[in-house]
């Protein structure tokens, strides 16, 4: 099987920001197909390519992965329209490829929403089946932000949302919120696979040299959080909580930002202002460097905006590298996370918006070590026993195979598979 798999922000493990189609992409080639990954340029990531563009384009093969990058630079720290733009130019030049590449079976994955676009163009122009997987769902989780509000350009994504789900002859949800999201929009539910993110165990459970960044100590407590420094991300919390530490004279717990974000500056000018000498803030670090930070770490921290749409509507990748590490997490918002960590007592919840307990959690933790420990042991087992990637990535690769036969087969061949994660 030869497999057009789209991604506008696709990196590998030496970049700092997720890997997960990288990591799907291996395993498809282990399992003997090839695979054709289509990106962009994003801030953070790293491609494995390093020839020069030509006509805003460059290709090549990394890890037996054929690739086609364009040069077309994103940030999160752009603002709206200029991302907009983007995407849509994404779109446009992902189109082309959709009718000049071989392949038989079209695999696109959000954010953006516009990646769906090559893949509805390849489904009803060329017959290809077309397998879409959804990482966030828009445009329910930007109208519950309240950081789109024009009416036409709501409309507009909530009319290609409907024609990518539509046009997918199998769709991937990341979480039990994006999965209901979809059968809401009519799609049956034998079409719906969930498969979260996963836990790269060879990368966070390697033991080597830990470090730690400027400013903690080797006796300090260091809870960390990794990831966007955006409107999303809720780090206003984090500050609250350690200007909380502060008052209570807790100089000795350290949390450490690494990550970068629209909203970076402002939280650093918070943190400058208030004297947060408690908080730390780092710059974005490769996979493998992150690995090695975690080892040294007491905490994971799993911190979201008070927005109901993600309490089930997210699969974050922060918080599958943290249980990988064998750290403890702290997630200050209900949901299915949460869950996850009640029902394996590896991690603390915390109510939204709530920095007095916030504090308490963190002053908790710091106190009492030798449950920590236990707490850490039990995130170990999760990772392997239910996230291992290994394990998630030969569902993915089932379900596309599945997806390509069903399209070879009369209908009602098809429409027998029932198959999801967890079932």
């Amino acid at each position: 099987m030869k497999v057009l798999y789209f991604h506008q922000h696709f990196s590998t493990r030496a970049g700092s920001t997720g890997t997960r189609s990288y990591e799907m992409a291996k395993r498809l080639i282990a399992s003997g197909h090839e695979v054709t990954m289509v990106c962009g340029s994003y801030g953070g990531a790293d491609s494995g390519l390093d020839t020069p563009f030509a006509n805003g384009k460059r290709r090549g093969k990394v890890d037996g992965i054929d690739i086609v990058e364009f040069g077309m630079g994103y940030s999160n720290k752009d603002r709206f329209l200029k991302r907009a733009v983007t995407f849509l130019k994404f779109a446009a030049r992902s189109i082309a490829l959709v009718f000049t590449e071989k392949y038989d079976l079209i695999f696109a994955t959000s954010t953006p929403l516009t990646a769906g676009i090559p893949g509805v163009v390849g489904r009803w122009l060329r017959g290809k089946p077309f397998v879409f997987e959804v990482r966030d769902l828009w445009p329910e989780l930007p109208r519950e932000m309240g950081v789109i509000k024009n009416p036409v350009v709501l409309i507009l994504m909530d009319w290609l949302e409907w024609i990518c789900y539509r046009s997918a002859r199998r769709l991937v949800g990341l979480s039990p919120g994006i999965v209901a999201g979809i059968a809401r929009r009519g799609v049956p539910a034998s079409h719906i696979a969930m498969i979260p993110n996963g836990c790269d165990l060879d990368v966070f459970s390697a033991r080597g040299e830990s470090w730690h960044p400027n400013g903690i100590s080797a006796t300090d407590f260091m809870a960390v959080f990794t990831g966007t420094h955006g409107i999303a991300n809720g780090l206003e919390a984090v500050l609250d909580a350690a200007l909380e530490l502060k008052r209570r004279g807790r100089t000795d717990i350290k949390i450490v930002l690494i990550g970068d974000g629209g909203l970076k500056s402002e939280l650093i000018a918070r943190a400058q202002r208030e004297g947060l000498t408690n908080v730390i803030f780092h710059a974005p670090v490769a996979k493998t460097r992150l690995a090695a930070l975690l080892q040294g770490a007491d905490l994971g921290l799993q911190i979201l905006a008070n927005v109901p749409a993600f309490y089930y509507g997210t699969s974050p990748n922060k918080f599958f590298d943290y249980i990988a590490a064998g750290l403890p997490v702290v997630v200050n918002y209900p949901g299915w996370l949460a869950d996850i960590i009640g029902d394996n007592q590896c991690g603390i919840t915390v109510p939204p918006d709530d920095s007095a307990s916030f504090a308490d959690a963190l002053e908790h933790a710091e106190v009492h070590r030798a449950e920590l420990a236990a707490m850490g042991l039990r995130a170990t087992a999760l990772a392997k026993n239910e996230f291992d990637r290994d394990l998630l990535s030969g569902k993915f690769v089932n379900w596309l195979e599945q997806a390509l036969l069903a399209a070879q087969q009369p209908p009602d061949v098809g429409g027998a598979e029932t198959k999801r994660f967890g079932k």
